[in-house]
C-alpha cells in the first residue's frame, strides 16, 4: 500500500507539472498581448515583438497546447496576410504607374509624329510657296518681254502682186501667190498685213489706180481666206519710190501691190515663258 503511494504521488506531481507551466504561460500571456496591442498602436505595419518569456520552461515548453500554438501563429498569420495585400496593392500601383508612363509615352510620342508631319507640311508649302514665286517671276518676265514686243514688228515675208496694165483684177497667178500667204496666217499670231499698191502715172491719177489695186488684193484676202481685217493695213502709194526685186529703189513702170507680212514675237515670248515656268515647276 505505501509504495503504490510513493509512486502514486511523483507520478501526480510529474502531471501536474505541465498544467501548471501551461497556467503561469496563459497567466503572462495577457500581459504580452497587452505589450503587442500597446505596440500596434504604433501604426498597423510595426514589427513584430518576440516572446521573451515562455512560461515555467523557458524559452521551449514541450507541452504547449494547440491554443497555445494558435495564439502564437495568429501574428505571424495577420502579418503575412498583411504582407500579401501591400504586395498586391504595390503590384497594383505599379501596373497603374506603367500604364501611365507607357500612354503619356505614346501620347508624347504621337505628339512628335504629329509635330514632325507639321514641319514636313510647312516645309512642303514654303518650297510649293517658293516655287509658285519662281513661276509666277518667270510668267511676270515673259509678259513683260511680250509687252515690250508688242509694237516691234518685224518683215516675216514680202511677196508682189502684179496687174495688168490699165487693169484692176487679179490674174490667176496672182490669186495663187495670195492664197500662199493666207496659208501661212492660218497658225500665225501677232502679225499684220502691210498691202501697199504702186501705180505708175502722176499725181492722184496714180494714187487712185493704185489704192484701187491695194483694196482688190485686201477683199480677195478677206473674203475667200477670210483674214482678219483688223490686221490689215492698206494704202494707195501712187508712183511712190520702191524697192525693186534687184534691192534697187526706182519707181514702178506697172501696176502692182507689194504684201508685206508684219509679225512680233509676243507668241514666242509667251510661248518660253510657258515652257520655262514649266520646267521650273518640275
Amino acid at each position: 500500500m505505501k509504495a503504490s503511494i510513493l509512486i502514486a504521488l511523483p507520478l501526480a506531481a510529474a502531471l501536474a507539472l505541465p498544467a501548471i507551466a501551461q497556467q503561469s504561460s496563459d497567466q503572462q500571456t495577457p500581459s504580452t498581448q497587452s505589450q503587442a496591442a500597446s505596440d500596434s498602436n504604433l501604426g498597423p505595419r510595426q514589427p513584430l515583438q518576440p516572446q521573451t518569456r515562455q512560461g515555467f520552461w523557458g524559452h521551449l515548453n514541450p507541452f504547449a497546447r494547440k491554443k497555445y500554438v494558435e495564439r502564437q501563429l495568429t501574428p505571424i498569420r495577420d502579418r503575412a496576410n498583411e504582407l500579401d495585400d501591400v504586395t498586391s496593392a504595390n503590384e497594383k500601383r505599379l501596373k497603374d504607374v506603367d500604364a501611365r508612363a507607357t500612354a503619356g509615352i505614346n501620347e508624347a510620342t504621337a505628339q512628335a509624329n504629329e509635330a514632325d508631319q507639321h514641319a514636313v507640311d510647312a516645309g512642303n508649302r514654303a518650297q510649293q510657296a517658293s516655287q509658285t514665286a519662281q513661276q509666277a517671276s518667270s510668267r511676270l518676265q515673259a509678259v513683260s518681254n511680250a509687252v515690250g514686243s508688242l509694237d516691234q514688228y518685224h518683215s516675216a515675208q514680202q511677196v508682189d502682186v502684179v496687174f495688168a496694165p490699165g487693169h484692176t483684177l487679179l490674174t490667176k497667178h496672182a490669186k495663187e501667190t495670195l492664197d500662199q500667204v493666207a496659208a501661212n496666217l492660218a497658225t500665225q499670231q501677232g502679225y499684220i498685213l502691210q498691202v501697199q499698191g504702186y501705180a505708175p502715172g502722176r499725181g492722184q491719177v496714180a494714187i487712185r489706180n493704185s489704192q484701187a489695186m491695194a483694196e482688190s488684193v485686201v477683199r480677195y484676202l478677206v473674203l475667200q481666206n477670210q483674214v482678219p481685217l483688223y490686221r490689215i493695213f492698206v494704202v494707195g502709194m501712187g508712183n511712190a519710190p520702191t524697192s525693186m526685186a534687184d534691192g534697187k529703189i526706182a519707181r514702178v513702170r506697172t501696176g502692182r501691190v507689194q504684201v508685206t507680212l508684219l509679225r512680233n514675237d509676243v507668241a514666242s515670248e509667251l510661248a518660253q515663258g510657258s515652257t520655262a515656268t514649266a520646267t521650273n515647276a518640275n
